[in-house]
């Protein structure tokens, strides 16, 4: 069995290091989620295919007799939580789950989609300084997955200068949006046909010339 205290890896590296698709589509994904490194995206990847071993195994038992329902309902239920099934899904539906999906739920990833930081990146500081809190408790862990329930408790921690509206980052991201909203009016367009995609791309653009 080996000794209960050492530490064991929790990923599978790839196979084939060297893979150039592969390496590009990682590269991406790193950026687009402000990851660290490429050991969070093998950590994600190897906790989807767990999830899918796991679906398959039910899925081949089904026809085994003494086969419990209980098990594949205890399953879909643990998915449930994070919003990547429902308990009456069918357990096929397990076996479309994609990585965008696990990595959507990231504690980081959250943070940057509630509009608390400017950045996917300044979203990884804010957590890691123990700006942010889930349900009144203080989370600086970037890749904490985080259930649907808790994505309601998600805040500033009391104690951070960051409640203060008149702080420097939250004035940043209130400037970026009127500013947004007074370009689009010069262009002519109406507020209320700007999609929010395209608001955020409008923003984004505008913190990256302020920063320059």
């Amino acid at each position: 069995m080996g000794d209960p205290r050492k530490t064991r890896k929790k990923f599978a590296r790839p196979m084939h290091p060297w893979e150039a698709v592969r390496i590009k589509e990682e590269g991406l994904i790193k950026r687009n989620y402000g990851l660290t490194n490429k050991k969070e995206i093998w950590k994600a990847s190897t906790e989807l295919r767990r999830l899918k071993l796991q679906a398959k195994k039910l899925i081949r038992e089904r026809s085994k007799p003494g086969y419990l329902q209980s098990e594949e309902k205890k399953f879909l239920k643990s998915l449930e939580k994070y919003g990547w099934a429902t308990e009456d899904s069918p357990l096929e539906a397990v076996l479309t789950l994609e990585l965008k999906e696990l990595l959507d739920r990231r504690l980081q990833t959250i943070v940057y989609k509630k509009g608390l930081a400017l950045t996917i990146k300044q979203a990884r500081q804010f957590i890691v300084h123990g700006h942010i809190i889930v349900n009144e408790k203080k989370i600086t862990i970037p890749g904490y997955k985080v259930t649907v329930n808790e994505e309601h408790g998600l805040s500033f921690n009391q104690t951070s200068t960051l409640t203060n509206e008149e702080h420097p980052e939250r004035v940043k991201k209130t400037q970026a949006k009127e500013t947004a909203i007074k370009y689009a009016t010069e262009k002519k367009i109406e507020e209320e046909e700007i999609t929010e995609q395209e608001l955020k791309k409008i923003e984004k653009e505008i913190v990256v010339e302020v920063a320059v």
